[in-house]
């Protein structure tokens, strides 16, 4: 007897046309046997639906230019998919999550997500995932600084050199070397990101090494709190200020507009000190924010119904943020357990945020 397809995976992507190549973002649903993708959470048909069978998956960071943690899904028929997530954590739990029901349908077994336990690492083998939160970690890691160059100001970043040294006084390489090859893979992993030209332009290269042992070369962490500016008036400095504190959480969420109260896809960044969440159009990366909420002294909570939001069929996992200056913005998460971390994450900012 036939069973349904068991869910494993479910969010907001930003899907690549198969015809006219746009980007858009989507509802996608992983199962043990496909992909399917809806234009809306609440749509009951999909538009399509991606066989995993015989397929692949693998990330093209740097493949599309100043798009961020694409993946590649190549079906058995030699047709590519293209998706791209949010933010680097959940790129790679899609991937870890594909390539599992993949291996369990190729087999004839069923899916099983395996230990989360870190494995004791081999010498031969590298766990790039595991290596890049210690490079994160804030008292022990790699630090991010605040740099002048060309004219620009680059923060949250730091030279290639910098990546070597780390490398090689935390044992993590024999020889400077081997830190480039290393560093290499990081980058074309998109875990590492290219900040101004010389290593923009290496990057871009064809060449085996990508990544610069040098003090003039820089680099960011992919989800960092980088951005960059150039020397302006007073006025622009004030609004960069908004993008200096650290980011605490990000991810797509369903967001309310002002004027036409029609419900869209925004892919949304909390940061601290100063505290604020800017949205953006997840198909367009994040170099224009589409606005920002100040969130001192804002109150949070979750709600049940929302005005209008009937009309656009969006119910479930509500969420209001109210501001200081009695500004109304709703919101709603993919899930309950999604709502709740981001009612707790922006209640935390608004608290302790400038």
């Amino acid at each position: 007897m036939e069973t349904e397809p068991k869910k494993i995976r479910e969010g907001y992507l930003v899907k690549k046309g198969t015809m006219f190549n746009s980007w858009k973002a989507m509802w996608i649903v992983l199962s043990d046997d496909g992909i399917e993708f809806y234009k809306k959470k609440t749509d009951n048909n999909p538009k399509g639906m991606i066989p995993l069978k015989g397929g692949s998956i693998s990330s093209l960071c740097q493949d599309f230019g100043k798009r961020m943690f694409v993946i590649k899904l190549s079906t058995g028929k030699k047709q590519d998919h293209f998706f791209q997530a949010a933010f680097l954590e959940e790129r790679d739990a899609w991937i870890k999550d594909i390539k599992r029901a993949i291996t369990c349908l190729e087999a004839g077994h069923k899916f099983a997500r395996k230990s989360t336990r870190k494995s004791i690492r081999l010498p031969e083998t590298v766990d790039l995932g595991t290596l890049y939160l210690s490079m994160k970690d804030q008292d022990s890691g790699v630090k991010e600084l605040k740099l002048e160059k060309d004219k620009r100001v680059f923060n949250h970043c730091f030279t290639g050199n910098t990546v070597i040294d780390w490398l090689m006084a935390n044992s993590k390489i024999r020889n400077r070397q081997e830190g480039l090859m290393l560093a290499t893979a990081l980058l074309n992993e998109g875990y590492l990101q290219p900040a101004g030209d010389i290593s923009k332009k290496t990057v871009e290269s064809v060449s085996d090494v990508t990544l610069l042992d040098q003090h003039d070369a820089l680099y960011y962490f992919a989800d960092s709190g980088f951005y960059c500016e150039g020397y302006s008036s007073d006025e622009d400095v004030v609004l960069k200020e908004e993008f200096r504190g650290a980011v605490v959480k990000q991810g797509c969420l369903l967001k309310q507009g002002h004027r036409r109260k029609n419900w869209k896809v925004r892919k949304c960044i909390l940061r601290d000190d100063p505290a604020y969440m800017h949205y953006y159009d997840p198909t367009k990366g994040e170099n224009d924010a589409l606005g920002a909420i100040h969130l001192r002294a804002s109150v949070v909570s979750a709600v049940e119904h929302v005005p209008d939001a009937k009309k656009y069929d969006i119910e479930g996992n509500l969420f209001e943020i109210i501001t200081s200056d009695e500004t109304h913005y709703f919101l709603q998460a993919a899930t309950s357990n999604e709502r709740k971390e981001w009612i707790q994450a922006i209640q935390t900012v608004a608290k302790t945020g400038k």
